[in-house]
């Protein structure tokens, strides 16, 4: 799971590859997107407030191949944030 409330992180990794976000490719996604978010906002389950982008989806770029199936090859895969 991912805390959706810290910028540019997730877990010991940082930086702006790291942000939460969310992309879309229509506005009907765009408003879910916006919705989803508000919702979650309102739920109190985090107390900082939530830094997920919403953006357009661009250009989609395949990882290296020694990111892809990383924790099958390395070990791990679960997140401490509950």
């Amino acid at each position: 799971m991912h805390d959706p409330t810290t910028l540019n992180r997730q877990g010991p990794d940082f930086g702006s590859q790291y942000r939460s976000v969310i992309f879309y490719h229509s506005p009907e996604q765009q408003a879910a997107a916006f919705a989803s978010k508000g919702k979650l906002e309102k739920s109190g389950k985090y107390q900082g407030p939530v830094v997920t982008e919403i953006v357009p989806a661009s250009t989609f770029w395949r990882a290296e191949e020694y990111h892809q199936k990383y924790f099958q090859k390395n070990g791990g895969g679960s997140c401490h944030i509950r």
